[in-house]
């Protein structure tokens, strides 16, 4: 299976952008055995997934049954652990907080690209599907680059 036995795709409140890339991965890799989850790293109290993030799934036929935000924890996180975040300062913020995180990388990086996945939260149908677009591409090419270890 590769390196890493679990994935987390990590964004600020996991209510928009990670649960996102965790239901656009579940949907894309069927075969791994690899465990596939969604962390935020500012997470308050448990909330459902943003209303417009549950439209844009729905519009691709995906969906990510009773999702409840999450805060990254330490306990999520061991030697075969692969964490992508959405931007830099997240990924700086988690090896801050996190002793344990080996393998940190915003999911550009990680793909062979530079910069940060913008957070629609707050923004139009649009600014979600936008946001949409580029992790199902950003995530298609994170699936081919573990399949290749």
């Amino acid at each position: 299976m590769g390196k890493y036995n679990k994935l987390i795709f990590v964004c600020t409140g996991n209510t928009c952008r990670s649960p996102m890339a965790e239901a656009i991965y579940k949907n894309q890799e069927r075969v791994s055995d690899r465990k596939v989850i969604s962390r935020g790293l500012v997470v308050l109290f448990s909330e459902p997934m943003n209303p417009k993030t549950e439209i844009v799934l729905s519009k691709h036929d995906l969906e990510l049954k009773n999702h409840v935000a999450k805060g990254l924890k330490s306990s999520d996180i061991d030697d075969s652990t692969l964490i992508l975040t959405m931007t830099a300062n997240q990924k700086k913020k988690v090896y801050e907080t996190f002793a344990d995180a080996k393998d940190v990388y915003t999911i550009k990086e990680f793909a062979g690209e530079i910069g940060d996945v913008v957070d629609p939260y707050g923004g139009t149908l649009v600014d979600y599907e936008e946001c949409y677009g580029e992790l199902a591409r950003l995530v298609k090419k994170t699936i081919y680059k573990l399949n290749e270890e």
